[in-house]
Order: C-alpha cells, then structure tokens, then sequence
C-alpha cells in the first residue's frame, strides 16, 4: 500500500508539473545575452494588448505541453508588446515608440522595433537565427499543430535547404505533426 502511495504521489506531481510548466518568455535582450552563452534560435512572439487571436494564441497554443517542451528546448521565446512604451535595444540599435500615447485606451502606436522586425498583423511569430538575423516572419493565428510545422522547420535548419514554393508544398505534404 505504501509503495501505492508513493507512486501515486510520483504521478501527481508529474501532472502538476505538466500542468504548471510554462514557456521560459523573457525580452529580447535577455535572450541575446542567453545567446551569447549557449547559442539558440530565437522566437519572437509579437502581440498586442487587444489582439484577440494573440489572446488565443496565448491561451490555445504557448500553454501545449508539446509546444511548450519544444520552444523550451530549442528556442529562447521573446514576448514582445509591439505598442510598448519601453525601449528595446538590439544589434547596438534603441528602438523606441514615439506615437505611444499613456492616455489611450485599446490600440496605441506602434513600436519601432515591431516595424523593423517587419511585422504587419498580430500576432506574429519572427523567427532569427544564432546569429540574431531573421529567418522569417510569420504571421497569425497558430494552433499546436500549425506552430509545430514551423518549429520544426526552424530548429532543425530544413528552411536552409527549401527553397522554393513546390519544396515547401513537399514539406508541408509530407509533415506529419506530433503535438496533441
């Protein structure tokens, strides 16, 4: 009986854990630094306060066990509010939110590093390298499934090899996701 409890215990506080387990967000800055020691790709989670799908996004898919293991692993994960007042530096650049207004309520300017990370729809997921350059911008909406194709692609460096529109169509055919 004894050894019954204790391996329900065990079991317990493996679900709990599963449970509580979170992607490791941090700013940009943090993860550039977290680079500099053990080099990783970066993925940046551009967002907004309003944005309903962002909303989704955060409550659907960054608290999926499998997304969560998976980002934590293979990426440092950035949380961005692309209409922050706070200034961001990277690559030796400040960028700001000039049009940022304290008073406004629902939409406010939008941050200088959002525009130079290229994004133009919330959310948006900007991928970089090792090297801190951008992979590429990827827009909307994503479910543990849709994510995971990207993920993959990623960190396993296959987007240095696809190249054109009927490879990446190949790629995306014969993807086979594993998330739940």
């Amino acid at each position: 009986m004894k050894h019954l409890f204790i391996a329900f215990s065990m079991l317990l506080s493996v679900a709990t854990f599963a449970q509580t387990a979170e992607i490791n967000w941090m700013t940009i800055e943090e993860a550039v630094a977290a680079q500099k020691k053990s080099p990783k790709k970066i993925m940046i989670d551009v967002y907004t306060q309003w944005c309903g799908p962002c909303k989704m996004m955060m409550k659907n898919t960054f608290t999926n066990p499998d997304v969560i293991g998976y980002v934590n692993k293979n990426f440092y994960a950035v949380k961005f509010d692309a209409e922050s007042a706070k200034d961001v530096t990277f690559k030796g650049t400040v960028y700001k939110n000039s049009s940022y207004n304290p008073a406004a309520t629902g939409r406010n300017g939008v941050h200088d590093f959002a525009r130079a990370l290229k994004v133009s729809a919330y959310p948006t997921l900007v991928y970089l390298d090792e090297d801190l350059n951008m992979i590429a911008p990827i827009k909307g909406y994503q479910t543990p499934q849709q994510i995971e194709l990207y993920l993959k692609f990623f960190a396993s460096n296959k987007y240095q090899t696809v190249k054109t529109q009927p490879e990446w169509e190949a790629y995306q055919a014969a993807f086979k996701p594993e998330f739940k």
